[in-house]
């Protein structure tokens, strides 16, 4: 069957602006353009089988002005892009990967999202050590390259005993993908302590312990990459989604803090550090708010969220990865006027409201 041409979830904005993006957005296509417009000889037009009215339009002060602007917005959008990669990598290549000798390890591996990434990098040939506390689904039973080690990835006694095992086996892991998380999704007086405390240690907590326990080997090898699954909830709270999104912020900074640490303290400046902020992915974790008739906001597949993080850790390099990228403009929202944030808040708090 011949590959859609569109994303898994259809006609995306994202997708329907690709084709602008790839033309006229395009230095390479603008800049000949408008040298065209200001250099190209009436004379030598006049003589081509084109319209007078296009002849005209050619060679008209309105399209060298649009032209110019095109010209400028694509090379400020490549220009962007490539500090983004300069910045956020400390002006540093890492030419040593060898797939065929890299560990990923990556906690909830099992089910779910995690379960996606693992089969991308394994149907790749590279070796992956899933650390979870439920057996994989039976699709990766089959998988070589695929071994679990069981553990509770908020107690740091189980996570050093995995981590022997793991270092024993198949030597130290150079791709810590932090991807387990959970939710209670539950207003926060209607919250135990006991369910507050598991979010956060599953989702923020356990982070630093995986991280004490694998990156040291990274950091003498000046060589790793350390993803970090956070969420578009690390900029934007719902109602009843509070301790989740805090759970969520404190990733992210928990994200910029690691990349700060490892070029400022351990001199480990080519150890990547990616955090990916998906929105909504169809996962058992949002089953039943995917049943309730009233919520009709975008859902990505788990396999376009796990494609980025797969291709990013790939590509030897760190990123802030926002999924869909339309929602770029929201990662500012703490700085925009405090009555543009509100109302932006205001405008999903009934969205899990069953």
């Amino acid at each position: 069957m011949p590959k859609s041409i569109l994303p898994r979830e259809g006609l995306t904005l994202e997708a329907a602006f690709a084709p602008l993006r790839l033309t006229i957005l395009q230095p390479l296509l603008t800049g000949p353009l408008l040298l065209a417009a200001y250099q190209f000889p009436t004379s030598i037009l006049s003589k081509w089988p084109f319209p007078e009215s296009l002849q005209l339009l050619l060679h008209s002060t309105r399209m060298r002005t649009i032209l110019s602007l095109l010209l400028v917005i694509g090379l400020l959008r490549k220009i962007h892009k490539i500090m983004n990669k300069l910045v956020s990598n400390n002006f540093t290549t890492d030419k040593t990967w060898d797939w065929t000798k890299e560990i990923v390890l990556i906690t909830g591996g099992s089910s779910g999202m995690g379960a996606v990434i693992v089969r991308m990098f394994a149907e790749r040939g590279i070796k992956v050590v899933i650390l979870d506390i439920v057996a994989p689904l039976e699709a990766l039973n089959s998988l070589p390259n695929v071994h679990l080690y069981k553990a509770d990835i908020t107690s740091e006694s189980e996570i050093k005993e995995a981590a022997d095992q793991i270092r024993k086996a198949h030597g130290p892991p150079t791709v810590l993908i932090n991807n387990a998380g959970i939710g209670a999704n539950l207003p926060i007086l209607a919250e135990t302590a006991t369910q507050i405390r598991r979010v956060f240690e599953v989702n923020t907590i356990s982070h630093f312990l995986l991280v004490k326990e694998f990156v040291p080997d990274m950091a003498k090898r000046n060589h790793g990459h350390v993803v970090t699954m956070a969420s578009m909830a690390s900029f934007l709270v719902h109602a009843q989604n509070v301790d989740y999104a805090c759970s969520k912020a404190s990733a992210l900074a928990f994200h910029e803090g690691l990349s700060q640490e490892l070029k400022a303290r351990y001199g480990a400046g080519k150890v990547r550090t990616t955090v990916v902020h998906p929105t909504w992915v169809r996962t058992p974790m949002i089953e039943s708010l995917l049943a309730n008739r009233n919520f009709t906001d975008f859902v990505l597949e788990p396999e376009t969220v796990a494609e980025a993080v797969v291709m990013q850790v790939l590509s030897g390099y760190g990123s802030q990865l926002i999924l869909p990228a339309r929602l770029g403009v929201v990662s500012g929202v703490r700085g925009f006027p405090s009555w543009l944030q509100e109302s932006m808040r205001n405008g999903v708090n009934q969205v899990l409201k069953s």
